[in-house]
């Protein structure tokens, strides 16, 4: 059995054009002539309309606003790597040997990518209703329920939203700086108000540092109200 025949039956399509699928499961670290790059770029703009189109059905009496932060918490990252998961994508995915030793296969970023690469190359060959099967699937069976409470998480617009209403006054962000290698890097990140900090977290990224250290001034200010 082939490196993606197991992938194949996953996702319930199978590839007419099997250097389509290779090329999406190819990270640049594979040092091959091609990679999932392109495709990968593709593929985020083929889910951002089917998770737009597939909210705007889904919640026909919903505002803009609200759909636009439904979408942002599942078309990102974090949710990608999500779908990405529910596939055993990881296990998929040609690696530099250099590159699967730090764990490659498990990373949020390159599973990401890779979600969105074999998107791509579904929708280069079998069009945008096969994508829409896969991806609603992988949606309806990754989240058991899909609505802004469930899925959102932006404890920075909660903690601004807390502060302007108890001190009048927007938290500020600073970084107190990062370490690690380029390919495993890590952010710590202080929230303070009114010049006195209140937290600090660390994250793979400044957002994520934040929102970490976000919700850990949300609850120390809400357990002292």
């Amino acid at each position: 059995m082939n490196h993606y025949e197991i992938l194949e039956k996953r996702l319930g399509y199978t590839f007419e054009n099997k250097q389509l699928i290779i090329e999406a499961l190819t990270h640049k670290s594979h040092k091959k002539p091609y990679n999932n790059e392109r495709l990968e770029f593709l593929g985020d703009a083929v889910l951002d309309l089917i998770v737009g189109e597939f909210l705007y059905t889904k919640f026909p009496n919903e505002a803009e606003g609200v759909l636009s932060k439904i979408r942002a918490s599942l078309v990102n990252e974090s949710g990608f790597t999500k779908l990405a998961r529910k596939l055993d994508l990881g296990e998929h995915i040609y690696l530099s040997p250099a590159e699967e030793s730090n764990d490659g296969r498990s990373k949020p970023s390159l599973l990401s990518n890779a979600f969105e690469a074999v998107i791509g190359a579904t929708y280069l060959e079998a069009g945008l209703a096969k994508c829409q099967e896969i991806t609603i699937t992988l949606l309806e069976e990754t989240y058991p329920k899909i609505d802004l409470s469930s899925l959102s998480q932006d404890y920075k617009t909660a903690l601004q939203e807390l502060t302007q209403a108890t001190h009048g006054v927007t938290p500020l962000y600073t970084m107190l700086g990062s370490s690690g290698p380029d390919h495993k890097k890590e952010f710590e990140i202080e929230v303070s108000l009114n010049g006195d900090p209140i937290a600090k977290a660390k994250g793979k990224s400044k957002k994520e540092a934040q929102q970490k250290a976000a919700k850990i001034a949300l609850k120390r200010l809400q357990e002292s109200t």
